[in-house]
């Protein structure tokens, strides 16, 4: 073949391709598709894309952990834990899965299991794993620590968080401490009323 005949397959082909993209860009501009203002229906344990307001969680109170832990329901936490234990292993000397083992991670400082790749997110904060810091990250693990390769949705439920924290709490060879209960609010001498 000579010079000519390759050309105009040449020809042919960037032709083609200039076709194609005058195509695609004449079809999305006349049939442009809105996404929904609203979802229709959400699938648990589906982490919602990242242009959504779900990637930060709304500032939630923490509750009293003196007083809610020693009143929580461990059996019920070691069901809660059943949807840990699909990535992570919660055995003491168990092995590191999707995630780390999960054995006594009350009072252990973050992404320090060994053996365990963490994302950089993670490794950006060695701060210690303390009931109110598990309360918050279990609620939203990619609002709390964005770029974590943790793709679980959360817990919604502060029952199920505390049940599962009361559970935590025990799986260890001596169990972290529950914290004291917050001091009642002593109500101030009301005032005499000005005559």
């Amino acid at each position: 073949m000579d010079s000519y005949e390759w050309n105009k397959i040449a020809g042919a082909v960037l032709g083609t391709l200039i076709f194609a993209l005058v195509v695609r860009f004449t079809a999305e501009a006349v049939f442009e598709v809105q996404k929904p203002a609203k979802e229709a229906y959400h699938v648990q344990g589906v982490v919602a894309s990242a242009s959504t307001s779900a990637a930060t969680p709304a500032e939630e109170a923490l509750p009293d952990f003196g007083t809610v832990l020693a009143s929580a329901d461990v059996t019920a936490g070691k069901t809660v834990a059943g949807k840990c234990e699909q990535c992570h292993d919660i055995s003491k000397g168990g092995p590191n899965k999707i995630g780390p083992e999960l054995w006594d991670i009350v009072g252990r400082p973050r992404a320090t299991e060994p053996g365990f790749s963490y994302s950089s997110a993670m490794m950006s904060d060695h701060s210690p794993w303390t009931y109110a810091a598990l309360f918050k990250y279990l609620k939203s693990p990619q609002g709390v620590v964005p770029g974590t390769k943790m793709s679980f949705a959360g817990l919604s439920s502060a029952n199920d968080r505390i049940n599962l924290l009361a559970y935590l709490g025990t799986d260890a060879e001596s169990p972290a401490p529950l914290p004291a209960p917050a001091p009642a609010n002593v109500a101030a001498p009301a005032k005499p009323a000005a005559k």
